[in-house]
């Protein structure tokens, strides 16, 4: 299936969760959130949060420092 990570096209697997998508970036389990299609996904459900072809995910991490 083909989605839209940060504005790049991807390809998962079907039925690719936001954990996937997260897991693919290979970005770290902590200090990330998660947007899909414009919505805030809360964490707690990104394991059953299920994407469609095209679904546009913007993962953002969060950066210290001054």
């Amino acid at each position: 299936m083909q989605v839209f990570i940060n504005g790049e096209q991807c390809e998962l697997g079907p039925g690719a969760s936001v954990l996937d998508a997260v897991q693919a970036l290979g970005v770290p389990g902590t200090g990330v959130a998660v947007a899909v299609d414009g919505e805030v996904v809360p964490r707690a459900v990104w394991p059953q949060t299920r994407l469609g072809e095209g679904s546009r995910i913007e993962v953002l991490t969060a950066v210290q420092g001054g």
